[in-house]
Parts: C-alpha cells; structure tokens; sequence
C-alpha cells in the first residue's frame, strides 16, 4: 500500500468520503440524458453542488450533512472526455446465475448523510430540482442507523473499517494517479434479504455464516470461523498487510411491503480490492466456496463511480464538454493521465496549468 497521501487545500482536498458515520442517509442513482443540453446541465450543476451542501448544512451544523458526488465510466466519456481516472471502468459482474453480482444503469451517484433525515431530504431535493430535465433517477434509497450500526440480519456491519489519516491512505488517490489525487472511487450494491429464511436460523449458525458473534461482535478464532464465512471471504491481505476499503452501508426497508436491505457502499483507492472481495463472495475462494450469506441476500444493483477531488468537481463546471473524438481507446483508459501527471484546476479548464 503507498503512503498515506498529502492534499492542499485547494486543489486535492477529497470530498467527505471518510466522514463519520451518520445516523441518516439518501443514496440517488440517476442517469443522464443523451442530448447536448442535459450533459450541459450537469456540468454546469457541478459547481453548485457543495453551495447548497453548505446553505442547507447550516441550518443545524451539528448534524454533519455532507454529499458525496460520483460519476460512472460512461458518464465521464460523455460529460468530460479526456484526461480520465485510471481505475474507472464500467461495473464488473460477478457470479453463476442465480448468485450474480450485477450491473445496472448508472451515471450519477449522490451519497447524501447527516444524523437528521429532514437535512439529507432538504440538500437532496435542492440537488435534485435543478437536474429534472436532465437526468432519470433509477434508485433512490433512504437508510438509517439501526441500533448500535447493526445491518438488517442484527449483525455490527463496518467493525473492521479504517479511521482518521488510515482511512485516507485506503480511500483516496494519491500519486499512483496524480492527475486524480483527492479522488476516490465508490462502488454501490442494493440488497434484499430473506429474513424469513435468516430468523429460521439458529443464532450460532448465522455467527458461522458471518464469522463474528452476533451479540459481541468478536471475530471468530481461525480454527471456528468457516472459509466460507462473510469475515473470511472478505479479509483481503497483501505482502502480510490487510487491504482495507471504507464502509458505509445502511439499513433500509419496507415492513408493509416485506422489503428488508442492506445498502452497500464502499470507499477505496482503487476498485481492485472491492472487486476481489466481489469474486470470493460470489464465486468463491476457491471457485464454489462462495459467501453463504449469499443464500439470504441478493444483489439487485451494482455500479462503479469515481468521486474526483473537491475542487475538481466545482471546476467540471467549466468544461465545454468532449469532442465526439475525445472518447478514449482502450491505451487511452489504461493511460489516462496528462503529460505532467496533475490534473489542476487549469488544465480541466482546457487551458494551460503553471505551478
């Protein structure tokens, strides 16, 4: 893992992507529409978005409202061209059918938090109003804090998260991508859970299932915990070091309907260790050892994003947008970075950036 990154505070400040965790949450996924007019829009509206996050924030600045904004592979081709992030490609599915970590449409991701849920609704209405010509919204999900950050199935989710400069150092680019430092992607996954088919179970089974106590919260010792266990699938390792992401999945549901979920959202430097964690869950570590909480949750939305920098953000505002030969080829997406290897505030205007 390289060193923890450094950013000033102009240019490579990250969104809120390592905040605290709130009690409350809005997740929208929306898509763009294909004409001039509405990618125009969206552009435009990036530089609003940490205005009104601030304007709508300050009507109760103890309740930490904060919006993390993302946007998808094919978004950015069609919104902002080249130059783009290293790591951004189109969801990944993984799985057999009838167990499949799929994708489905996505081109904008608002991850909206705050203790309040009357300060999340407020920022995302104001976000939301100016984009109603310009964009579909394909999920919208309201989550809250259930008990002591316990996930529907009554298990603690986000015990093994990083925290402070450590959460920095697994979450958001660094020099590996310098023309995309402060940045960070975001990987989304909506689940439903038979919880019928879950309280069935006696509680030592579940606890063998997701590799902790359910009351405690203590990780099973090695020679208990299964390798087909939620923990153990989970746990990613390189050169003796765990890889870690950032979680902040929530709870959401329907009791009426009989709709019970997990909201799934991971904060990482890279996509690589969300996906691995992906392909043992779904496919199994090895191949058919897969992750027996899948037999009571089902993945029914899947989407990669890139939050790029705070600054960064407000400055796509200003893009004219990509000429319809600026799509990039595949040397270009592996090769994304400009020549200096920076991505300041000049050079996503078009023009030239000095030092």
């Amino acid at each position: 893992m390289n060193p923890t990154p450094t950013y000033s505070e102009d240019i490579n400040a990250p969104q809120a992507v390592a905040q605290p965790a709130m009690r409350c949450a809005i997740f929208i996924v929306a898509t763009v529409n294909p004409d001039p007019e509405s990618q125009q829009a969206v552009r435009e509206w990036c530089a609003d978005i940490a205005g009104l996050t601030r304007a709508v924030g300050k009507r109760a600045p103890a309740a930490g409202l904060s919006c993390v904004t993302a946007f998808s592979s094919s978004a950015w081709d069609a919104l902002f061209g080249n130059p783009r992030p290293g790591g951004l490609h189109p969801f990944r599915e993984f799985g057999v059918p009838g167990r499949m970590a799929i994708a489905t449409p996505g081109d904008i991701l608002l991850h909206i938090r705050a203790d309040q849920m009357d300060l999340c609704f407020e920022l995302a209405t104001q976000l939301m109003t100016p984009l109603a010509d310009a964009v579909v919204t394909v999920d919208e999900i309201h989550g809250f804090r259930y008990f002591d950050q316990r996930s529907i199935v009554g298990f603690v989710d986000g015990t093994e998260n990083p925290a402070g400069n450590e959460a920095l150092t697994y979450t958001v680019v660094g020099d590996e991508d310098a023309a995309f430092a402060g940045g960070s992607y975001v990987m989304v996954q909506k689940y439903t859970h038979d919880m019928n088919g879950w309280n069935a179970l006696s509680v030592e089974t579940q606890e063998r299932i997701i590799g902790r106590t359910k009351l405690s919260d203590i990780e099973l010792a090695d020679g208990v915990k299964p390798s087909n266990s939620h923990s153990a699938l989970t746990t990613l390792t390189e050169n003796g070091q765990e890889i870690k992401i950032l979680r902040d999945n929530m709870p959401f549901g329907r009791p009426g309907f009989g709709e019970f979920g997990t909201y799934f959202i991971g904060y990482a430097r890279t996509p690589d260790a969300i996906e691995k964690m992906l392909e043992n869950m779904f496919v199994g570590k090895p191949p058919g050892n897969y992750d027996r909480l899948l037999d009571f949750s089902t993945a029914v939305t899947g989407g990669l994003f890139f939050a790029p920098s705070q600054a960064a953000l407000e400055a796509l505002a200003d893009l004219a947008g990509p000429s319809p030969d600026s799509a990039p080829d595949s040397e270009a997406k592996s090769n994304p970075s400009s020549s200096d290897g920076t991505l300041h505030i000049g050079s996503l205007k078009g023009t030239p950036s000095h030092e």
